[in-house]
């Protein structure tokens, strides 16, 4: 009897010790990137007044037909008149809006 209280003793201690590590969740690092959209610094979006055609080809919903528009309707005072210029849909602008920028030229 007195076995048998131990052993259930033992096996709750070591169930009690082992369930919070078996069912937590890893964390994410705290030095991990976030989201796309939150993390997208000026210096990674694409320049869609200067970006090639292979480039542009790279975002998403944009394949070589909509590159080659991008490009031919340069230049753009701001990345939304692919949207005001009918150079591509709503539905592929907002896939792609956090990752672009219309920079102006600058004689130099």
């Amino acid at each position: 009897m007195k076995l048998t209280r131990w052993v259930l003793l033992i096996i709750t201690a070591i169930a009690l010790v082992a369930a919070p590590q078996a069912t937590k969740a890893p964390s994410a690092p705290t030095n991990a990137p976030t989201s796309a959209k939150g993390s997208t610094s000026a210096s990674k979006l694409m320049d869609i007044n200067s970006a090639t055609a292979d480039q542009l080809d790279t975002l998403p919903g944009i394949g070589p037909a909509y590159a080659k528009k991008i490009i031919d309707g340069r230049p753009y005072k701001r990345k939304d008149e692919l949207l005001n210029k009918k150079v591509i849909p709503a539905a592929t602008y907002s896939k792609i809006k956090d990752m672009i920028i219309a920079k102006q030229g600058g004689s130099k």
